[in-house]
């Protein structure tokens, strides 16, 4: 890892400030406060068993276009079995139940990107079961907003320049959180809380590096397909799915994500459930983004207008 600016505090859902904000992070820096943690393993309690969240899933999974993308009964069954295996620090559970209470968009959307990130892994992982088992990567790849205001996340208006650069540093401040939870700054998870932004042609952030690691790449896909076809305090009209998956087909042709990671989201977007290997994808493009969609749009200081998926 790079050393990294950070110009905003990391800090957990009960307020312990672990690193301040104008403070260089770095690998000793970071081992620091794991180490200030202790040597006792964190413990963990099964996703599924805490709150409202297995019933929160099963319902979401039956709206649209989930409920497409999960209709093959057998597949459904393998991924839902594999949710059932994973469990998660306490603190981040916490975390997750948090947003459930205080944003709901945002606890809907960690749910989602975890579910379509473990059936996407199923095509493209070859060990993919241990490996989001023993790194959850979805269900925390957003914790870092724990660290960003509520009135930015709810912000109806479109982001300022300051509140965008608030924003981005949720990414940074949940490889903090993830490293911390866990005692692992290598672990996946904490990479993917870091890295879900980033981009093949190296155009993401944090850091604008390029990432090539397949359950990244796959967290980083889903985490875009689900904020285009969901409304957005920003956007109050969703993508339509075609649109959606022609924005996530441009994305591949401009080398941002990966065309194996796309064709297999396509895939299971079609009733037929064609392997993704074997998917045709159109070069036409007939989908029209919502009128009122502001994506990639920065306000001046003084006006209120910016915002991203």
């Amino acid at each position: 890892m790079d050393d990294f600016m950070l110009n905003y505090p990391v800090h957990t859902l009960d307020g312990l400030e672990l690193l301040p904000s104008e403070f260089i992070l770095t690998e000793e820096s970071l081992e620091s406060i794991i180490l200030d943690r202790g040597n006792a393993l964190p413990e963990t309690l099964p996703l599924l068993d805490f709150g409202d969240i297995k019933a929160d899933v099963l319902q979401l999974l039956k709206e649209n276009p989930y409920r497409v993308i999960f209709s093959d009964e057998r597949l459904t069954a393998f991924a839902f079995d594999l949710l059932g295996k994973v469990r998660l620090v306490l603190p981040a559970l916490e975390t997750i139940n948090y947003f459930k209470t205080n944003d709901f968009y945002t606890y809907r959307h960690i749910l989602m990107v975890f579910c379509h990130s473990t059936l996407l892994a199923q095509d493209l992982v070859q060990d993919y079961k241990d490996q989001v088992q023993e790194a959850v990567a979805g269900p925390t790849h957003d914790i870092g907003k724990i660290c960003v205001p509520l009135e930015i996340l709810k912000k109806s208006d479109l982001l300022t320049r300051t509140d965008r650069d608030v924003l981005e540093h949720h990414t940074v401040a949940g490889y903090v959180l993830m490293s911390y939870y866990q005692q692992d700054m290598g672990g996946l998870a904490a990479r993917v809380a870091r890295d879900h932004h980033e981009r093949l042609d190296g155009s993401g952030y944090p850091s604008g590096t390029h990432v090539a690691d397949p359950l990244v790449q796959i967290v980083a896909a889903s985490d875009v397909y689900d904020a285009l076809i969901s409304r957005r305090p920003y956007r109050p009209t969703a993508y339509d799915n075609r649109t959606a998956l022609e924005e996530m087909t441009a994305m591949a042709e401009r080398g941002q994500l990966g065309w194996e990671v796309v064709k297999a989201l396509i895939s299971h977007n079609r009733r037929s459930k064609p392997h993704y290997s074997a998917c045709k994808v159109s070069d036409e493009k007939r989908g029209t983004p919502p009128a009122d969609n502001l994506y990639g749009t920065i306000a001046r200081e003084g006006d209120e207008h910016e915002n991203e998926p």
